[in-house]
């Protein structure tokens, strides 16, 4: 019988590298937020409203990035 197994390998290289993009892009995303209403001078509010508007792209960004990842990389394996 052949059975399906975790590619561990896979697995851990999928998730270290979605961690290391969503640290990224988050970050990218509040500074941008911050920086643009300091640039600006629009105020608290409007600082984090920018940095929600921004983060929810970033989030947007990491969904499609984990999506396509996935389906390229085995996380499975046959026997």
């Amino acid at each position: 019988m052949a059975g399906r197994h975790m590619n561990w390998r896979n697995l851990i290289m999928v998730s270290s590298f979605g961690i290391l993009i969503a640290v990224e892009l988050f970050g990218v995303a509040l500074a941008a937020g911050w920086a643009l209403a300091g640039l600006f001078e629009l105020g608290t509010i409007f600082e984090y409203i920018m940095m929600a508007i921004f983060s929810v792209f970033a989030g947007y960004g990491l969904v499609n990035l984990m999506r396509r990842m996935l389906k390229i990389e085995h996380l499975t394996e046959v026997d």
